[in-house]
């Protein structure tokens, strides 16, 4: 049986768009925002997704794929993390609960699963009378190609 679930951001939608059995249905803005989500691993913010998704010629708004990425999120499709100046960012995500290391210079992510720190976590919560405990880690440096072409550049400027 299909269900709706209210959602104020998305009121340019019927509640058949929204929802179908309790899981988001993928409209053509979803599915937009997805496949933009899609042609990279790296983490991107809504204005370089919406960039992306408008260079392609489909007619999507900000405040559209702004919406499609916060329910994509909700529904565990999408990681989200923030950048040093605050800034949300996104990407395709995997399907268990992982962290992420990312590149400061490029945005390329890749998920690592860590057992220690899952157990880290819920022994620092107990030992402070928590239940419940849950947590985010991004763990953020510059990857191997982006280290590279660095020291190329200072290479280059040496010269």
């Amino acid at each position: 049986m299909a269900r709706w679930h209210s959602d104020p951001m998305a009121t340019d939608e019927t509640p058949e768009q929204v929802t179908f059995g309790g899981a988001p249905r993928h409209t053509r803005q979803r599915r937009a925002v997805l496949a933009a989500l899609g042609q990279t691993g790296s983490f991107r913010s809504a204005q370089a997704i919406h960039a992306s998704i408008r260079q392609t010629g489909e007619k999507i708004g900000l405040a559209t794929v702004y919406r499609a990425l916060k329910m994509l999120s909700d529904a565990g499709e999408v990681d989200v993390v923030r950048d040093d100046a605050g800034e949300q960012l996104y990407r395709r995500c995997g399907t268990s609960h992982h962290h992420h290391l990312v590149c400061v210079s490029c945005g390329t992510a890749v998920e690592v699963e860590s057992a220690p720190m899952e157990r880290w976590a819920v022994k620092v919560g107990e030992s402070h009378g928590f239940s419940d405990v849950w947590h985010s880690l991004e763990v953020f440096g510059t990857c191997t190609a982006c280290a590279g072409d660095a020291g190329r550049a200072a290479g280059d400027g040496a010269r």
